[in-house]
């Protein structure tokens, strides 16, 4: 278990921005896992397709906290379809032994050696599914 939990994870879970709210998201989103009752909620603020803003409420496991801090860096400035992409490719570098991403998102590496574990990967992988609810949200607002 030492090398799951890594300082540089424990630093992470640690850094988590304090739970909030925005106060006009442009959608929400909402995951939680069965397996272990972690539950992560996301307002975003999106203009012309970038995120802008943020806001988190998280009640998880230390990987799961570290998992939505770590995001949470790189949220704001990044464009819906950068952060759609990056789900299937956490979900592969958990799950299939894909490589980590890149790019703005390179930090996110650092969530690599939880592959070994499948048990905690449902609570790591909880901030990604949430940040693509909350975009379908802003999209179908946006649409209406």
């Amino acid at each position: 278990m030492d090398d799951l939990y890594t300082g540089r994870l424990l630093e992470a879970a640690g850094n988590l921005p304090a739970a909030s709210r925005l106060d006009a998201p442009s959608g929400t989103g909402r995951r939680s896992s069965k397996v272990c009752g972690s539950e992560v909620e996301v307002d975003l603020l999106v203009e012309n397709g970038v995120v802008v803003d943020h806001a988190l409420r998280v009640k998880a496991c230390a990987l799961g906290q570290a998992s939505t801090s770590l995001l949470s860096e790189t949220l704001n400035g990044s464009s819906a379809d950068e952060l759609r992409a990056l789900q299937p490719v956490m979900e592969a570098m958990l799950r299939q032994d894909g490589p980590p991403p890149g790019g703005r998102f390179a930090p996110l590496a650092a969530l690599q050696p939880i592959e070994a574990y499948p048990a905690r990967h449902a609570s790591t992988l909880l901030i990604f599914g949430a940040v693509v609810d909350a975009l379908d949200e802003a999209e179908a607002k946006s649409a209406a």
